[in-house]
């Protein structure tokens, strides 16, 4: 048998060049100041706007094996952190060419492998040591308590004075908020209150106005998770987060409940908007949600921030400033629908939860038919809309005997029955998410059901409001508001003027809201603003150094009569797949100062952080000096929000688990790739290729 790639050298390394052309759009979304990116379809001229890897990857047609790997390691990323994707992205781009620079060089592929990975994980190691503690991040003189108060930063309202129409405009736009947990469960607010009688005409247009910059701080976004082992082609297998009560900390601390708050904080807010990255609007939200919980908490003799109980609601047309946070779940329905929420409204209701579809064929997952059974009929139409009419009529029976009044469904519902329960004053609200069907499971007590046959009083509950949000329509939609007793649901609002913006704005406040999480439940968070990569890139300039020192003293003749090539090989180029793997973190860290605008070209910012380079390496400790100088306010990437004074300006921080995650996840894709393009090639295939024309492509071990 015999092992076959093909030559490098020729540049036929059509994986990787993938790699690298797929990742090289997404370049202008790294960093806290992101460029848009409008998606056209060519063939229905649809468009879609984007500033998200994730979103940007889901609308290309990536019909080739290396964009569909690219695309599955981007979405377990984001299906198990929501954050580090765009780092994720432009790691994958900038080590494909790194890997090509070293195989130009004749460099063995399976020293390339083994380098970086050892490579990877010695930086990993390295930058523990700048891992600060959550619970003692703010302890200095300066430190301003932030209480966890039944009312929002700023707060000037008496709960029990009415706000009225005036008040809550432009004039007074940042003097007025909500309570955070309103007893009267008015909305949660971080920008200002909106009365009840707010009509679409109020509505701010867009009209010529352009959209507005975002505008952050300049820190690299990356995320912290649980993760105890970790194995190559993750993305793959995205392993099931455990559901034990409790979980250990895969950095050596003591057990911690998921999502456990142990300690309080009294400058939480600088925390949250030190991780917000930029997306302050976001955070706030994020931190009313918090303090929300934690009054509940409190009274069970608890402290958590439980992301499972949030959902979002998204309020196209709507100007950015009414997003606001509110108690129960608050969701669109139609006009019809708000009819019957009007008859609804005021008074107790009997609701039923459907696990499924609500429709005659429906059948849960696993569900088996009879294999010894077939129907015969000369009018299949005539028994099928037959059958259908007699499902109708029995499932409204059991819920008229039942006195159901509201169901949630998670998925379809058949429209014949739908306008029958709409004749009843019936309300059905689909489809509804796995959240919240729970919330409402835990919270009153009830069982879900998946078929209407199995309704009883055990799956029936009581208790449950109805009512609409706010008396205004958007796009022919109503918003409404379910809410119980016992129901820890929140339900964060999501507004924007600009339609096509709204999926960003929603992704922007899960981000938030995760880095919040996962700094809490971690307990540790590293210090932002590319220290941590700062200090890979020192680390790895030693261990070239040393990598070098090692090859001087072996003369080239020595290296030539070593009796194992894979030693002498190892010696001479382990310094330049070190170089290469460092290039990867220098090229982030240069585009993201230069996409801050900070710099006037990727080449200046390189030259700033060769700069800070040279000083911690000459250091005799470069993570003290990166320390230092993080504590000094100094950060590899400058601030770009003017508008925060100096002697305001929070310090940044990232997460520690997603953010190693995305560096193992894009050399994990970049390595396989790589490796893909060896075969093993046995039998006739053998000397057929030794003697074909295209043999000169392939180098043969």
């Amino acid at each position: 048998e015999i092992m076959a790639f093909r030559n490098v050298n020729r540049r036929r390394h059509i994986g990787l060049q993938q790699l690298s052309s797929l990742a090289s759009i997404g370049r202008t979304l790294l960093g806290p100041v992101k460029s848009y990116k409008f998606i056209v379809d060519v063939s229905t001229s649809e468009s879609a706007l984007t500033c998200s890897a994730v979103r940007l990857l889901e609308s290309l047609d990536l019909t080739s094996a290396v964009g569909q790997l690219l695309n599955e390691t981007i979405q377990a990323q984001n299906k198990e952190y929501k954050t580090g994707m765009t780092t994720l992205l432009f790691l994958v781009g900038a080590w494909s060419n790194a890997v090509l620079e070293c195989l130009q060089q004749n460099v063995p592929l399976s020293l390339v492998v083994s380098v970086m990975s050892e490579g990877l994980n010695s930086c990993s190691e390295k930058v523990k040591c700048l891992q600060l503690s959550v619970h003692d991040l703010y302890k200095g003189p300066k430190s301003v308590p932030i209480h966890f108060s039944s009312r929002s930063l700023g707060s000037q309202i008496t709960e029990n004075i009415p706000v009225s129409k005036e008040e809550c405009f432009p004039e007074s736009l940042h003097s007025h908020q909500a309570s955070p947990c309103d007893p009267h469960d008015r909305c949660l607010n971080s920008h200002l209150c909106i009365s009840d009688n707010i009509t679409p005409s109020l509505v701010e247009p867009v009209g010529n106005k352009t959209m507005p910059a975002v505008l952050g701080s300049s820190l690299i976004a990356s995320n912290f998770n649980k993760r105890t082992k970790l194995t190559h082609s993750r993305y793959f297998n995205t392993p099931e987060k455990s559901h034990c009560p409790l979980q250990t900390d895969n950095f050596g601390s003591a057990p911690i409940r998921p999502g456990a708050c142990p300690y309080e904080f009294n400058d939480f807010g600088q925390l949250a908007m030190a991780l917000s990255h930029g997306n302050q609007s976001s955070m706030k939200l994020v931190q009313d949600i918090f303090r929300c919980q934690q009054q509940i908490a409190e009274r069970k003799g608890s402290s958590q921030f439980n992301i499972a109980e949030v959902v979002t609601c998204c309020l196209p047309g709507l100007s950015e400033n009414y997003s606001c946070v509110c108690p129960g779940y608050i969701t669109l329905v139609s006009p019809e629908k708000a009819t019957v929420t009007k008859q609804l409204r005021d008074r107790p209701l009997q609701i039923l939860l459907i696990d499924g579809d609500l429709r005659e064929k429906y059948r849960h997952l696993g569900f088996n038919r009879p294999s010894n059974v077939s129907t015969i009929s000369e009018s299949v139409a005539l028994q099928e809309s037959s059958s259908e009419s007699i499902w109708i009529n029995c499932a409204l029976d059991i819920l008229i005997q039942s006195k159901v009044n509201l169901i949630l469904v998670k998925g379809n519902v058949c429209e014949n029955l739908m306008e029958r329960c709409i004749l009843n004053n019936i309300l059905i609200i689909n489809p509804v998410t796995d959240t919240v069907l729970h919330a409402f499971e835990k919270g009153i007590g009830v069982q879900l059901v998946t078929y209407l046959s199995q309704v009883n009083s055990h799956y029936v509950g009581s208790g449950v409001w109805v009512d609409f949000w706010k008396t205004l329509e958007l796009d022919n939609k109503v918003p409404v508001s379910i809410k119980a007793e016992g129901i820890h649901l929140v339900t964060a609002v999501l507004c924007s003027t600009v339609t096509s913006k709204m999926q960003v704005t929603e992704d922007q406040f899960w981000t938030c809201a995760y880095r919040l999480y996962h700094a809490l439940t971690d307990q540790k968070v590293f210090p932002g603003g590319g220290a941590v990569e700062l200090l890979c890139l020192s680390h790895l300039q030693k261990l070239e150094e040393q990598s070098l020192k090692q090859a001087d003293k072996y003369p080239s003749g020595e290296l030539h009569m070593s009796s194992c090539w894979l030693t002498k090989s190892l010696t001479q180029y382990k310094s330049v797949v070190l170089k290469a793997l460092a290039s990867g973190w220098h090229q982030y860290l240069s585009r993201v100062m230069y996409n801050t605008a900070s710099y006037e070209s990727e080449f200046e910012a390189s030259t700033f952080i060769d700069h800070h380079l040279k000083k911690a390496t000459d250091c005799s400790s470069p993570s003290s000096y990166i320390l230092k100088e993080f504590n000094k306010g100094i950060k590899v990437m400058d601030d770009v929000d003017l508008s925060i004074k100096q002697e305001e300006a929070l310090k940044i921080y990232d997460n520690v688990t997603s953010k190693v995650e995305a560096w193992r996840r894009a050399l994990d894709l970049v390595l396989l790739v790589l490796q893909t393009d060896a075969e093993i090639i046995t039998g006739p295939k053998r000397n057929q290729l030794l003697n074909s024309h295209t043999s000169s492509e392939f180098t043969f071990v």
